[in-house]
């Protein structure tokens, strides 16, 4: 098995439904037909390669406490700056650039509503901008997942 064939395999079985176990990639390797070694070499190289950013869960905000989106404003010279010290919480989950007047987007997601404003106000006292603060009111279930690979 080639380096991209299981690169595509990987990325094809376990959009969703990663083994919830005490060695998820063991299990993943054995579901692949390769070694544990294996997948987490071609975790990694997808990783550097700028493929994939993260492996790990996406919980129901509502059964995790408290969830919102947000945004910053940030002077271009100062958006890597920003986006380090906003990616430095374990809070947020997603955190990315965008070419808009907010520039810099963020998910949160913590224990309760109180702990979520703590940390926006920390940022905004850190960096000096305000955030934009957008909590979910609808939520609407996508599940967005792309098959790599051709199935007959």
């Amino acid at each position: 098995m080639t380096p991209n064939s299981l690169a595509r395999r990987l990325i094809d079985r376990f959009q969703h439904g990663l083994p919830l176990c005490a060695e998820p990639y063991q299990a993943m390797a054995q579901a692949l037909g390769c070694c544990e070694a294996q997948v987490l070499d071609c975790l990694q190289h997808l990783q550097v390669a700028g493929t994939l950013s993260r492996v790990g869960p996406v919980f129901e905000h509502t059964r995790a406490g408290a969830s919102t989106l947000a945004a910053l404003a940030v002077p271009e010279d100062r958006l890597h700056q920003v986006a380090a010290r906003v990616s430095q919480y374990p809070e947020v989950n997603h955190n990315y650039a965008r070419e808009h007047r907010y520039n810099l987007w963020f998910v949160l997601t913590g224990p309760n509503r109180a702990h979520l404003d703590n940390i926006l106000q920390e940022l905004e006292h850190d960096t000096g901008l305000m955030p934009l603060d957008l909590p979910m009111l609808t939520a609407y279930r996508i599940d967005l997942g792309f098959a790599l690979e051709t199935t007959p």
